[in-house]
């Protein structure tokens, strides 16, 4: 089952795409709910209504509801006010292609645990335009991701029923300032200012039933689902990465096992994968520059469109915008 999130008259309306259709949930019946969160919270029970529906239109047995067209519609995040947003660090590639382009050795403590870090769920945004600040285009980045969205509560999870808590799957782009990020972090504590000015995700939300299709064993020694999935970052349509989230060392089931010690998990919860090996500018332009000290770096600039592919996920297209405003933290400094 597709989901998707769009703006209808001044409000959030919760649909479901079929075929490039949208139709809205409270228009296929009256218990399905309009928004995405209520449908998070109620997932068990709304789960076979809301696929006893999508069976109907997909058998052309709903007739008297209208559709709106998915590509004419202002399409929001899929999940639009999170619980909350964690990004975990799970594919190996692009942490030892890292490293090494810093000439450090791999980190050897990122084969024993999978790692999170919270990023700002009030941030979260969907398709169009992401604002900047200024310092934002010191080094402002992309990162190819994957997301999940958890769909019940939960504390303590396992891994080996983790994938049960995953509502679905979806684009993220964990947009990076990586000059704020880099000064800040030389004091251990972080990533902060440099990550937490948007995340975009979506524009789907597709259920894992859906992707039962595209699952593949994890990897030796862990535990969850994966998925061949083939993903793509084009910057003004010249593609500059891609990898395939089936990659991932460490999966959404491991993060999750992680992320719920000791901690209550609520439906809404958002939790990305991490990058995918040659998943942003900061991987790509330290490998360049191994290989070619004169190697030009490339980082996002004001008016360029970042479109990410995932298969089975969708497309998510997003504007850089610079914020009217000519105000620096970075001028801040005391020296």
């Amino acid at each position: 089952m597709k989901l998707v999130t769009y703006l209808k008259e001044e409000h959030e309306q919760l649909a479901l795409l079929v075929d490039g259709l949208l139709y809205d949930t409270d228009m296929l019946h009256p218990d399905l709910p309009i928004s995405m969160a209520m449908f998070l919270n109620y997932w068990d029970d709304v789960m076979p209504l809301a696929k006893a529906v999508e069976h109907r239109i997909k058998e052309g047995l709903v007739r008297n509801v209208m559709a709106v067209n998915f590509a004419d519609a202002a399409i929001l995040a899929p999940v639009t006010n999170p619980t909350s947003c964690r990004d975990g660090y799970a594919f190996r590639q692009h942490v030892a292609s890292a490293r090494r382009n810093r000439k450090v050795d791999m980190i050897p403590e990122f084969d024993q645990y999978p790692i999170f870090y919270f990023t700002n769920h009030n941030s979260i945004t969907g398709p169009g335009n992401v604002s900047c600040m200024p310092d934002h285009f010191e080094k402002l980045d992309f990162e190819l991701e994957a997301a999940i969205v958890i769909n019940r509560s939960g504390r303590n999870i396992k891994a080996a029923d983790a994938d049960s808590y995953i509502g679905g799957l979806m684009i993220m782009n964990d947009l990076s300032a990586r000059r704020l990020q880099m000064e800040e972090m030389l004091l251990n504590l972080g990533p902060a200012k440099g990550k937490d000015f948007a995340t975009a995700i979506g524009p789907i939300l597709v259920t894992t039933d859906e992707l039962e299709r595209y699952e593949i064993p994890c990897k030796e020694g862990h535990t969850g689902k994966s998925w061949n999935l083939p993903m793509t970052c084009r910057v003004n349509n010249i593609q500059v990465s891609q990898g395939n989230l089936g990659d991932m060392d460490w999966t959404f089931a491991e993060i999750i096992e992680r992320c719920s010690y000791g901690v209550n998990l609520f439906a809404g919860d958002v939790i990305g994968s991490g990058t995918v090996g040659t998943g942003c500018f900061l991987e790509l332009n330290g490998t360049g520059k191994l290989h070619d000290p004169n190697y030009n770096e490339q980082w996002l600039q004001e008016g360029d469109v970042v479109d990410m592919e995932i298969e089975g996920l969708g497309k998510l297209s997003n504007t850089i915008a610079r914020e009217e405003s000519e105000f620096s933290i970075l001028a801040l400094k005391k020296f």
